[in-house]
């Protein structure tokens, strides 16, 4: 019997379209982006309507005009570049090189290109190459080849505008491809009929290129930092109120679950001060004391987590009120002059409202130490019948401000105490030139305690 050998054939994969773009060189890569960059920007939008847009008003310069002249100084560009074209037209139209037709070739047509590029930069940018030949065959057959001296400098300022409008990549590839043309029309076509002038024309344009690119990435950059800055500015304050509001919820859960469990331990010891108590009562208290300690429980869970690995619960009670002597006392030792005024009588209020008027004293204080070195400040307190009225004035500052990073932070932070318990509050600076922060914080009439 004769063997049989089984031939195995194997069968070639296709990979996908990215597992390919994967394996390819850097190299490969870089010249495929180059290339998808040049049909990106000078043939898919080659015939794109992009009107020129009006100059914006706020530069150091714009803002020093009156008003009315700055509403039309918006237009300067395309003031620029009519008065651009009506210069092509007169220099082409009195051109000693041709006369008639020629003459009528060499103003109007790159006048009219240049003109273009208030509209349609790129198609004008193609325009231009088109005019020279076409200028330099009708009109001017025997001068520099392609760029006779209208065409040149008309082709020059298409260069210089559309650069101006779209990316710096845009202009490296607008550059290259005025070189490739000319050596290619020179050698070609205008052989034998007048001088070249690629060279020249490449060398000029290479430098103006250059000076509006770097202009642009300049500009560019200087966007992009304030953008950043921006941003910056935004997240950081979006961060002090979420710290600022961590801390008011740090203390609140202080001050709630003290509260709660003094309900707790109060509902487990009423039923003993009382001799035979009804089974009702005691049930009544057990409930209290249950309802007390899944209270409590819940708003641990909840609110504890809002707690840093390394926070820790004071041992001594929160502040209120009754301790702003004592703060008073600590800003005078630091060289602050306060006088204090109260007005009204004097109640002791809910725990969360006596710890929010603390801690705006304080921070209202903190500030004027820090931003208002050497003024004297006043802290008048009102206890009214609607609630608690406060106000913290100083006046100018006496000494050297020092810049401080965190500016504006407090005035965040006595926001959000005042919000939270629906309140109203103002900050802005006085006439003399002090700082003032007003705020009041209401309290329900069964809510005194």
């Amino acid at each position: 019997m004769a063997d049989v050998t089984d031939t195995q054939t194997t069968q070639r994969i296709p990979r996908s379209p990215r597992a390919e773009a994967e394996s390819r060189t850097p190299e490969f890569r870089l010249a495929m982006g180059a290339l998808g960059g040049l049909r990106q920007d000078l043939f898919h939008d080659a015939f794109a309507y992009r009107p020129l847009s009006p100059m914006a008003t706020d530069g150091p310069v714009s803002r020093r005009l009156p008003k009315r002249i700055r509403s039309h100084a918006r237009w300067t560009p395309h003031a620029v570049v009519a008065a651009g074209a009506l210069f092509f037209l007169l220099a082409g139209s009195e051109s000693n090189e041709m006369h008639g037709l020629g003459a009528l070739v060499l103003a109007v047509v790159p006048a009219g290109v240049v003109l273009m590029t208030l509209v349609r930069p790129v198609l004008a940018f193609w325009a231009s190459l088109g005019a020279s030949l076409f200028v330099s065959v009708v009109a001017n057959p025997w001068g520099d080849w392609p760029w006779s001296g209208v065409v040149f400098a008309s082709h020059l300022a298409v260069l210089t505008v559309v650069a101006a409008r779209t990316r710096p990549r845009t202009a490296l590839w607008m550059w290259l491809l005025t070189g490739a043309y000319g050596i290619v029309v020179e050698s070609v076509i205008g052989r034998g009929y007048g001088v070249g002038s690629t060279g020249p024309l490449m060398v000029v344009s290479a430098m103006v290129l250059l000076a509006v690119s770097l202009v642009q990435v300049r500009r560019e950059a200087r966007e992009e930092v304030a953008v950043q800055q921006s941003v910056t500015a935004v997240e950081r304050d979006r961060r002090t109120l979420l710290e600022e509001r961590t801390t008011i919820a740090r203390e609140l859960h202080d001050v709630v679950a003290h509260h709660m469990s003094v309900v707790a331990i109060q509902a487990e010891a009423a039923p003993y001060r009382v001799e035979n108590p009804p089974p009702e009562l005691e049930q009544a208290f057990a409930t209290i004391r249950e309802n007390a300690v899944a209270a409590l429980t819940e708003l641990r869970r909840v609110l504890g987590v809002v707690r840093a690995e390394d926070y820790e619960a004071p041992d001594a009670p929160q502040p209120t009120l009754a301790d702003l002597d004592g703060l008073i006392a600590n800003v005078r030792d630091a060289g602050l002059t306060v006088d204090t005024a109260v007005t009204g009588a004097v109640r002791e209020l809910p725990q969360g409202v006596e710890l929010s008027a603390y801690r705006i004293i304080q921070e209202a204080l903190s500030n004027v130490l820090r931003h208002a070195p050497g003024a004297a400040a006043k802290v008048e307190v009102s206890y009214v019948l609607g609630g608690l009225g406060l106000r913290i004035v100083n006046g100018p500052a006496r000494g050297l401000v020092k810049p401080s990073p965190g500016a504006g932070h407090g005035i965040t932070g006595m926001r959000e105490r005042v919000a939270m318990l629906s309140g109203e509050m103002t900050a802005a600076e006085t006439e003399d030139g002090g700082y003032e922060v007003a705020a009041f914080l209401p309290v329900a009439k069964d809510e005194s305690a």
